[in-house]
């Protein structure tokens, strides 16, 4: 009586064919097992013909070291080491008298069992195995002794060479991890292998990031800067020299760290792009894109209470202002005609644009749609599926812009050239994606309007935009439009756009409501969810204040802090629910949550805080303010002593440059009931007059319908 075991990794399209193998393999009175490396129930035939099951491994079941072998194992070994798992299937497998691989992706696992079981024949499809089975072919005993022998011979040796790589590797691991470049002597000893000649790049290279990552790690930055400098000297490929360099800054982000070695990872790629730019431009392309992403990483701009770019934009641009490749993206090409004036004899057709955020066009869209001789059109550019993956790549824009021209750039000229035809002015809300999209070809006599908010300075899009083909740029501060002029100098450079800073659209009417007394003692905060908010500020004017009087307490108003973008946003998180888990217990901070009544929430502070580090305008703080609680305002620190900053933009009594002024501040405005209700009303007059709807659209109005 023959045995047969048949593996499977995936369920057959055609089961009659398996079916039909099965009934012919009992009727000459063998007996099958059908392995599956899937759920059984895909398969539907009569049980009777066959023992089915699978042998994959439960989730539950798999231990560290299975699930570390599965994320590096190749995909043709993952199934065998699934099948090596199960008991079920070993005993099988030993003692079958054909082993029968269904699939390609079942191959090497049939393979692997022939090596273990060497009686057995091994074949690829069902009809060779029934052939084998008809034949009822034997072999000698003296050629079974061989093939067993040197099946057995193979294993041992790959198990042996398994076992060698693995040493090699472990050891290499141990040599080269933290403890070890800890120790003087032994990252002496590295560095000075790391410069040794005629060292082949790839090995050098693989070592270098390894080193490099282990001393960073190890808290020892001047070391990782050691065995940088001295691997990339000797590296000859200039594309291996910025991986390397691009690698290691990579590393030290990841950890939250503002590379030691960032600006020479963006100047290696830069002058990679700046080499390959006149033959090989998608190539260019991917190392500019490589550089910008490297400057625009959210941990130097936005999970930090610092940024460089803000520290010294002229130096932490001037990589990109001095490359070739970089600055082309950013050549003006112009439009073949100015934009068309304003229509007479029809209405003005406005098309309003953006990518995802919608969230400042409530009010703009409402008012204009409302307008007789205004016709609307409103276009997310990540509504449409089919459409959408073409928003999602800044790298095909680079490619585009480098090359001059590209199927890329035909795909979105069929796109957005409808739109661009229809409008007469198109208003493009963030100067991110859609607005390098919409000047990417010739936007023909359409009026272009990019508003630009705050995240857009600190990343790459800005410097995609063609600003020769935009006629107006709206900034929604003073401070934000110093920022950016210095960033983008294009936008101050004869032939440029005019500049405009008008406010937010709000409806700030629905927020006035009355205040309990209560709310005298109750600070507010309006969004807390990332790192530039700076929570932790308000918890050091919490602590300030209670030391005084335990009456006062911190209201959180919106999602909870955001952890998960990058180590850095997740160390500050910890020391933020630190301060909660003290504070939470004692009734002195609570969690209102996400909300979209936020008047409703604001009724209940009767103090509104400002805490970040950087803001274009604080939305929730004029909010605050227009409900009638009294404003604190931080001197925002990436603005703090610039001609334009917080102290420009609000009162000036608002305004306080650290904690302990701001508990001087909410102590005296609190001081009385009277006294609170009375600041509170001045300071919802104010943002009343100056910053509602009813005041600001007449701005908007000479923007989009005067020109």
């Amino acid at each position: 009586m023959t045995t047969v075991l048949i593996v499977a990794s995936t369920a057959p399209k055609q089961q009659a064919v398996l079916v039909e193998a099965l009934e012919r393999f009992r009727a000459k009175g063998a007996i099958v097992t059908v392995a599956c490396f899937f759920d059984p129930e895909k398969l539907v035939f009569d049980q009777a013909l066959a023992e089915v099951r699978s042998f994959v491994v439960p989730v539950e079941e798999r231990d560290a070291r299975f699930r570390k072998a599965l994320a590096w194992a190749q995909t043709n070994r993952k199934m065998w080491l699934h099948a090596r798992r199960s008991a079920w299937l070993r005993q099988r497998y030993r003692k079958a008298d054909l082993l029968v691989a269904l699939d390609a992706g079942a191959v090497h696992t049939v393979w692997e069992m022939a090596q273990r079981n060497t009686r057995a024949g091994a074949y690829y499809g069902l009809v060779p195995a029934q052939r084998a089975h008809d034949a009822a072919r034997t072999v000698p005993i003296s050629k079974r002794l061989e093939r067993r022998v040197t099946a057995t011979a193979g294993i041992g040796v790959r198990g042996a060479r398994r076992a060698a790589v693995q040493t090699v590797r472990t050891t290499l691991r141990k040599a080269t991890g933290r403890r070890v470049m800890r120790n003087p002597a032994t990252a002496w000893f590295w560095a000075q292998a790391m410069a040794a000649p005629r060292v082949p790049d790839r090995f050098r290279s693989k070592l270098a990031v390894r080193l490099h990552d282990s001393a960073v790690r190890a808290g020892r930055p001047a070391v990782a800067a050691r065995v940088a400098s001295a691997a990339v000297h000797r590296i000859g490929s200039a594309s291996t020299r910025a991986d390397v360099l691009t690698k290691m800054a990579q590393s030290e982000l990841a950890l939250g760290h503002v590379p030691v070695g960032l600006r020479d990872a963006i100047q290696a790629q830069l002058a990679l792009a700046d080499s390959l730019l006149p033959t090989n431009p998608t190539r260019a392309a991917a190392a500019v894109s490589k550089a910008w992403s490297l400057a625009s990483n959210r941990v130097l701009h936005f999970d930090r209470l610092s940024s460089p770019l803000i520290e010294d934009p002229a130096a932490f641009l001037a990589p990109f202002r001095e490359s070739c490749a970089a600055r082309k993206l950013s050549e003006p090409r112009g439009r073949l005609t100015p934009a068309a004036p304003a229509p007479t004899d029809r209405p003005l057709r406005l098309l309003v644009t953006t990518f995802i955020n919608d969230n400042f066009l409530g009010e703009i869209l409402d008012h204009y749609r409302a307008m007789p001789n205004v016709e609307v059109r409103f276009l997310d550019l990540n509504e449409d599926p089919v459409t959408r993956p073409l928003a999602r790549t800044g790298s095909s824009v680079i490619e585009h812009l480098l090359a001059g021209e590209s199927s890329y750039g035909a795909k979105i000229e069929t796109w957005l050239r409808p739109y661009l035809d229809w409008a007469d002015t198109v208003f493009v809300d963030w100067c991110q994606v859609t607005a390098a999209l919409f000047t990417l070809n010739d936007p023909g006599t359409a009026r272009i309007i990019i508003r630009l908010h705050s995240f857009e300075a600190y990343n790459f899009w800005p410097h995609l935009v063609d600003f020769s083909r935009v006629d107006d740029v709206v900034f929604v501060s003073d401070h934000m439009r110093d920022l950016c002029t210095v960033v983008l100098p294009r936008l101050t450079e004869a032939g440029g756009p005019r500049l405009w800073v008008i406010d937010n659209a709000m409806d700030l009417q629905r927020f006035p409501r009355s205040k309990s007394a209560d709310a005298r003692f109750n600070l507010g905060l309006v969004g807390f969810s990332a790192v530039a908010k700076d929570p932790r500020w308000a918890i050091e004017v919490l602590r300030g204040l209670r030391e005084r009087d335990e009456r006062y307490r911190l209201t959180l108003i919106g999602s909870n802090f955001n952890s998960r973008p990058t180590k850095a946003a997740k160390d500050y998180g910890k020391l933020f629910n630190r301060d909660l888990a003290e504070l939470e217990p004692l009734g002195a901070v609570r969690r209102y949550g996400q909300t979209d009544d936020v008047p409703a929430a604001l009724q209940e502070v009767g103090v509104i805080l400002s805490t970040s580090v950087r803001e274009s305008f604080h939305c929730g703080l004029v909010e605050g303010a227009a409900s009638g609680a009294v404003p604190v305002v931080r001197d925002w620190p990436f603005f703090a002593g610039k001609p334009h900053g917080a102290r420009t933009l609000f009162p000036a009594d608002w305004v306080v440059a650290t904690p302990e002024e701001a508990v001087e501040r909410i102590l005296t405005v609190t001081a009385t009931e009277e006294q609170w209700r009375d600041a509170g009303r001045a300071a919802s007059e104010h943002a009343l007059k100056t910053w509602d709807w009813t005041v600001t659209q007449s701005e908007y109005d000479r923007l989009l319908l005067d020109g």
